[in-house]
């Protein structure tokens, strides 16, 4: 008789309880993910933070990833730890640039600043939340640095003017003759012979 384990039981226990609520449960890699609609998720948190065989008391992460191609393009991600029961979690939903996540502030404290993060990062909007504004970048950032689509060197440039003793922002400027990579660049191969090389000459004589 196979023997169930810890996280296929929990599984179980919280498939039984949310029911419709939980669209997909996977155990890989000794963890235990689970997929929520946005309209769920605050319920579904509750459920695990209050449960006496889950007591996931301390959300340690709030994230997000990018998917492009999807019509859904965003996957929110919480990681739940439960020190109590030596447990962790990781509950997902899907979103798009347009539709709002109800903020999960009211159950764990903690989502505020994590949310504000993953709107500045990605620009996935929480409802609810009790103060959305950026928070890694600056006022008036334009666009969300970690979506697939942003260009890796950004749309402004900062720099200090003595002239007007300031910081001032500019567009982004690649000024050519500082263009010269590194010789071991797989971009720009290497220029002349490389360290090492007059030995293969003297062997090949």
């Amino acid at each position: 008789m196979t023997q169930t384990s810890p996280l296929e039981a929990l599984s179980a226990h919280i498939g039984e309880k949310l029911g419709e609520k939980i669209n997909k449960s996977v155990i890989r890699y000794g963890e235990l993910t689970i997929e929520t609609n946005a309209s769920d998720i605050i319920s579904v948190l509750k459920f695990l933070r209050d449960d006496s065989k889950c007591l996931f008391e301390q959300l340690i992460d709030v994230t997000a990833v990018d998917y492009p191609q999807r019509a859904w393009r965003f996957d929110v991600v919480y990681h739940l730890l439960s020190m109590s029961r030596n447990h962790r979690i990781r509950v997902k939903l899907a979103t798009d640039e347009e539709t709002l996540v109800p903020s999960v502030v009211s159950v764990f404290d903690t989502a505020n600043w994590f949310e504000r993060e993953v709107f500045d990062m990605y620009g996935v909007r929480f409802s609810g939340h009790p103060d959305l504004r950026r928070i890694l970048t600056d006022y008036g950032f334009e666009g969300h640095p970690l979506r697939k689509d942003f260009p890796l060197t950004g749309h402004v440039e900062v720099r200090y003017d003595d002239d007007r003793k300031k910081v001032v922002y500019e567009p982004v400027s690649l000024v050519q003759e500082f263009r010269d990579f590194d010789f071991e660049s797989p971009w720009e191969g290497a220029r002349g012979a490389l360290p090492g090389d007059e030995k293969a000459a003297v062997e090949d004589k």
